[in-house]
């Protein structure tokens, strides 16, 4: 880790945001790709994208008070429609009932709050004329080679590298630049890969960059889609910084019918699992053509964010710990500060292994209550059993009543 990275693994949670005019036809921000739509029908959106309740700084504050703190923003999915007033296209934010620059709000409003800033910018783009027709594209059942034969995508590079330099030199610090992504039919060659790369360092040389434009040796981090990691990922068979993006609903744009939920508990859990295993959360709110996080997004942001007021230093600045937990458990660790996530509540004890002649002090995190602890003795036998306690382990003397929180806390205080 570098001291340019060293915030983000404190961080540990951050809020991904896709909006765009997709959000009017609020079924997914694939609906150009999946209904095979022209550019011509798919761009009549712009006239009815008038997000009159936009209000970025109750965004913020949401996710503040969610307790995250770096939020990625889509300037440019894979639409082609920009969020921002580019001087590169008429195709912008601009030119719909909107009428100004909505990126440089949320932006102010954000960096209010003391968030960190990330953009989110697709490679893809299904509106410029140049960018050549992929199994992605709108247009893949048509004639490719005919549609490809007057494209050139040197001239879609410049275009591309016109706005990413905007993008970087418009807003101040950029502190993550979340690129996205190359299809099966293209390469670092069609981006250039390398210069884009060496553009984006020269502009902002602090900015975090993802591994998604076919050139993983100048990614700072992995960003495993939807899929949590089993283990700690690795490259070359070394650890790499590594950040989950994840859904609410299984869309990332807002889908009005989508009804699919995770749970604040299956988030939460989430989050800690991922951060058992050295990683970062990126949760996603897709808000809707009128400008706001809707009502069950704004619920489960709210129900993390009151686990998270109590639960906090369990997450922020934690990492994997070498210690293997009991099962149905998770370990975070902040240097002498080792930290057990019960998933499910058990009877009585809790056997820790590993740790006998460690542990100086236990209490619960939400209220910061003892919890008595010894370590095992093998030569004793608990009552009515021949099992005797298993030499090296401590056991934790637990309350039977679960405590009233998603996910309980055990605070384990190290010798040093």
């Amino acid at each position: 880790m570098s001291q340019r990275t060293a915030w983000f693994v404190q961080d540990r949670f951050g809020l991904f945001i896709h909006w765009g005019i997709y959000a009017v036809a609020a079924r997914h921000e694939w609906i150009q790709s999946r209904e095979k739509r022209t550019t011509e029908e798919y761009g009549r959106y712009t006239e009815y994208f008038d997000p009159d309740l936009y209000d970025p700084t109750q965004w913020a504050r949401d996710a503040k008070a969610a307790g995250m703190k770096y939020a990625v923003i889509t300037a440019k999915h894979h639409d082609g429609f920009a969020m921002w007033d580019t001087q590169t296209s008429d195709y912008k934010v601009t030119n719909t009932p909107a009428g100004r620059d909505l990126l440089r709000e949320w932006v102010d409003a954000f960096r209010a709050e003391d968030i960190r800033i990330g953009f989110y910018y697709s490679v893809i783009d299904w509106h410029h004329p140049h960018y050549t027709v992929d199994s992605p594209h709108p247009q893949r059942d048509e004639d490719r080679a005919a549609l490809n034969a007057g494209r050139d995508m040197a001239i879609y590079r410049d275009y591309m590298y016109a706005q990413v330099r905007e993008l970087l030199t418009n807003y101040g610090t950029i502190d993550v630049l979340w690129f996205d992504w190359t299809p099966p039919e293209k390469s670092a060659a069609d981006w250039d890969s390398p210069a884009l790369v060496a553009m984006v360092r020269e502009l902002q040389p602090n900015v975090i960059l993802n591994d998604r434009i076919d050139y993983p040796e100048s990614a700072d981090l992995v960003t495993p889609e939807e899929y949590q990691a089993k283990s700690w990922p690795t490259r070359n068979g070394e650890r790499v910084m590594w950040e989950t993006c994840q859904t609410l609903n299984r869309s990332w744009g807002y889908f009005r019918d989508n009804h699919n939920w995770k749970s604040p508990e299956m988030l939460i859990s989430l989050l800690i699992d991922t951060v058992s295993k050295g990683g970062n959360l990126l949760l996603n709110v897709g808000p809707t053509a009128r400008g706001e996080f809707d009502s069950q997004a704004r619920y489960t942001l709210a129900t993390i964010g009151a686990w998270m007021r109590q639960h906090s230093r369990a997450i922020y600045g934690c990492t994997a710990s070498e210690f293997t937990p009991p099962s149905d458990c998770r370990y975070t660790q902040n240097g002498n500060r080792l930290y057990l996530h019960v998933m499910n509540w058990p009877l009585s004890h809790i056997h820790l292994e590993g740790l006998a002649g460690k542990v100086k002090f236990a209490r619960l995190l939400n209220d910061g209550s003892e919890i008595l602890f010894k370590d095992a003795d093998p030569s004793r036998r608990p009552q009515n059993t021949d099992m005797p306690e298993e030499e090296g382990t401590v056991i934790l003397n637990i309350p039977t009543v679960r405590p009233d929180v998603t996910v309980p806390v055990i605070e384990l205080m190290l010798a040093e």
